[in-house]
């Protein structure tokens, strides 16, 4: 059986922090900051980790990502 590929788009936007778990960036955050207030532009600077419930199906797609 031939090795699985990594999805590539996921591996750009998904990183592995130390103990496994995966770290991500937040989405809204490349324009149209005058409608957003400051507290909610200051959360989206801060990286999150992926939600239990999505966590199985991103581990999928990054097969080989350390």
């Amino acid at each position: 059986m031939p090795k699985m590929k990594t999805h590539r788009g996921a591996a750009k936007r998904v990183k592995r922090t130390g103990s496994g778990q995966l770290k991500r960036d937040h989405a809204y955050t490349s324009h149209l900051f005058a409608n957003k207030s400051t507290k909610a532009k200051r959360k989206l600077r801060k990286a999150s980790l992926i939600s239990k419930g999505d966590f199985k199906r991103v581990r999928q797609m990054l097969t080989y990502v350390k």
